[in-house]
C-alpha cells in the first residue's frame, strides 16, 4: 500500500514540437489580455522578436526582462517585482531557462497576492495564483516548465530555498526544441545531464511511484542515447528534439516523486561557489550512486539498462555498469568529473556537507540515509 496517495498536477494545456513557439499568440490572444510580462534572456530576445511583435500588433502592451542571468535570489526576485507591479500584466511569460521560468512562476504567484515571498517559501504554503502563467523553456533541463517547484536563494543565509506549491504549475506550456539549437555545447551538456539526474533520482526514489517510473525511464533513455549528440552537434534536431523530450518528462517527475541525494549535496556548491545547478549535478552523480547503489541495487540495475548498458550476471554488476556508463557520458559531454576539477577547494568539505544537511527535504527521498559523515566521505570520493 502507498504511504501517500499519488498527486500530479499537469499545466492546463502542453504542446511539443519543432518550431511550436509560433503558435504561442493564439493561445494568448484566447485569453484576451490587455498586457503581458515577459522574463527571459538576452540571447533569446532576436529569437521570440517576432512574438512580441505579434502581440503588439494586436494591441497587448508588452514588457520584458532580462535581468535574471543566474540563478535568482530573493533580493533579485524584489527588484524584478518592483517592475511587475506597477505594470500589472493579465499573463506572464517566462521564455528561457530553469532560472527565468522558476522568477516567472513566482512573478504570477506574487501579482495581486496578500502573501508576501517568505510567507510562502516551503512546501504547500502558496495559497493561490490569480494571473495566467505560461511557461517556455530555452533548455533542456530543469524541467521547470511542468514542475511545482521553484528555487531561489535567500540573501540572509545563502541557502537556496523551495517553494512547492501546485500554483506554480502554468496553465500553458510550450516546448519548442528549435529554441535550444543555440544553446552552447556546455550548458547544453550541464542542463541535459541535470534532466537526466532528475529522472534518475525519481526513479530510485524511496518515494518512488510506478506511474512515474513510466516518465523517469524513459526521460533516462533518451536522455542517455542523444546527450552526448545533441553536446557536439548542437544542430542535430532530432537530438535536440529526443533530449527536450527527455527533459520534459524529467520535470514530471519533479512533483510528485521529486529528487533525492545528488541534489541535496549539489545545492551547497551553487550557494557557496556559484557552481552552476546542472553542473553541480553532474560532478556528484557517480558518486552518489555509488554510495546508494547497496540500498536499490534492482533499481539501479534497470536505471543501468535505461542508460544503454547490457544486462551483467547480476544486478550488483548491473548496476555498477549503470555507474560507469554515466562516467562515460560525463567526459564525451565534457564535463570535469571531479569537485577538484571545478576548483572546489577541499577545506570546504566540511561546511559544503553540513550546509547540505539543511537539506532535508530532498535527503528524506534518498534510498539510503545520507548522514553529516556520509556527506563528508561522498565528497571526498567526489574531490578525488
Amino acid at each position: 500500500m502507498l504511504a501517500d496517495p499519488l498527486k500530479i498536477f499537469f499545466p492546463g494545456k502542453l504542446v511539443f514540437g519543432n518550431g511550436t513557439l509560433a503558435q504561442l499568440p493564439v493561445d494568448i490572444f484566447q485569453l484576451k489580455p490587455s498586457r503581458v510580462f515577459i522574463a527571459t534572456i538576452e540571447p533569446l530576445k532576436p529569437v521570440i522578436d517576432d512574438f512580441v511583435k505579434e502581440l503588439r500588433k494586436n494591441k497587448i502592451e508588452v514588457l520584458s526582462d532580462t535581468s535574471i542571468i543566474a540563478e535568482p535570489t530573493f533580493i533579485d526576485f524584489e527588484k524584478l517585482m518592483e517592475k511587475v507591479k506597477p505594470f500589472n500584466p493579465d499573463i506572464v511569460i517566462g521564455i528561457g531557462g530553469g532560472s527565468v521560468l522558476d522568477i516567472a512562476k513566482l512573478a504570477a504567484a506574487q501579482l495581486d497576492n496578500e502573501q508576501q515571498l517568505k510567507e510562502y517559501v516551503g512546501i504547500g504554503l502558496l495559497k493561490g495564483r490569480k494571473k495566467k502563467l505560461i511557461c517556455v523553456p530555452a533548455t533542456s533541463g530543469t524541467g521547470s516548465e511542468v514542475s511545482p517547484n521553484a528555487i531561489l536563494v535567500d540573501n540572509a543565509d545563502n541557502q537556496k530555498k523551495g517553494i512547492i506549491s501546485p500554483f506554480l504549475v502554468p496553465d500553458i506550456v510550450y516546448v519548442d526544441p528549435l529554441l535550444t539549437i543555440s544553446v552552447p555545447s556546455a550548458v547544453t551538456a550541464a542542463t541535459g545531464l541535470d534532466a537526466l539526474t532528475h529522472c534518475l533520482e525519481a526513479y530510485t526514489n524511496k518515494f518512488a511511484q510506478p506511474f512515474i517510473d513510466m516518465y523517469a525511464y524513459e526521460g533516462m533513455r533518451l536522455i542517455a542515447a542523444n546527450i552526448v549528440t545533441a553536446v557536439n552537434d548542437g544542430k542535430n534536431i532530432e537530438a535536440r528534439e529526443k533530449v527536450a523530450m527527455g527533459s520534459l518528462l524529467g520535470g514530471f517527475c519533479l512533483g510528485p516523486v521529486n529528487t533525492a541525494g545528488v541534489h541535496a549535496l549539489s545545492y551547497p556548491l551553487g550557494s557557496m561557489f556559484h557552481l552552476a545547478h546542472g553542473l553541480s549535478n553532474a560532478v556528484l552523480l557517480p558518486y552518489v550512486m555509488e554510495y546508494n547503489i547497496p540500498a536499490a541495487i534492482k533499481k539501479y540495475a534497470e536505471v543501468a539498462i535505461a542508460l544503454g548498458c547490457e544486462r551483467q550476471a547480476d544486478d550488483k554488476s548491473t548496476a555498477c555498469a549503470g555507474v560507469r556508463r554515466i562516467k562515460e557520458l560525463i567526459k564525451a559531454c565534457g564535463i570535469p568529473s571531479t569537485l577538484r576539477d571545478v576548483n572546489i577547494p577541499g577545506s570546504a568539505i566540511p561546511q559544503l556537507a553540513a550546509d547540505a544537511m539543511k537539506i532535508q527535504r530532498l535527503l528524506k527521498n534518498n534510498p539510503k540515509e545520507i548522514t553529516e559523515q556520509d556527506a563528508i566521505e561522498i565528497y571526498k570520493t567526489a574531490y578525488q
